[in-house]
């Protein structure tokens, strides 16, 4: 738990029912509806959401609370991408998430994404222009859509008019939690 008081804020996650990285949708999660943020998870179905661990190794499973479509997108001020190479593959493809990314992006409120979690915003042409990290194996990915990748554990760039938080792995998981919760902070 943080110091910071998210009582009001909404966070929005999407994600695929199967393969999501365990701790960059659970951590992040939990950590925010710990600091007072209610928090809904969107899956592509009701089905339970079976995270990986390292992309092979089962993790824990975790029920969605909504469905990608279902979600009002201006319900919420921030949206959260985990990664997980499998759900971010499969994330891109869904029509509803594309949506939703584009929504926030074009209302100027944050979205957070982590490893893999970018490639949505590759597939929606939402970094042109912008400075963000990933995985490694996203760097070509990203440079061919316009964007700059960096070796860095978070990026936080404003160009665009919204904000984009990026990180690489679980292992950046605090600094792009703590960078989570100063866009929630100014986020009105």
């Amino acid at each position: 738990m943080s110091d910071t008081d998210l009582d009001g804020r909404r966070v929005l996650a999407v994600v695929t029912n199967y393969g999501v990285e365990q701790d960059e949708l659970v951590v992040p999660v939990e950590r925010l509806r710990a600091d007072g943020a209610t928090v809904d998870v969107a899956a592509v179905d009701d089905a339970p959401i079976e995270t990986l661990v390292g992309d092979k190794d089962p993790g824990r499973t975790v029920q969605p609370t909504t469905t990608l479509g279902a979600v009002d997108p201006g319900a919420y001020d921030l949206l959260l991408v985990p990664g997980g190479t499998l759900n971010a593959d499969s994330l891109r493809l869904q029509d509803e998430a594309l949506s939703l990314v584009k929504a926030f992006a074009s209302s100027g409120r944050p979205v957070a994404a982590i490893c893999h979690g970018p490639w949505l915003l590759v597939e929606a042409g939402l970094v042109q222009g912008k400075r963000l990290t990933s995985y490694p194996s996203l760097t070509t990915d990203v440079r061919n859509a316009g964007g700059t990748w960096v070796d860095e554990e978070v990026v936080v760039d404003d160009e665009g008019g919204f904000r984009l938080v990026t990180s690489r792995t679980p292992d950046d998981l605090d600094a792009f939690l703590r960078e989570i919760d100063a866009a929630l902070s100014v986020t009105v």
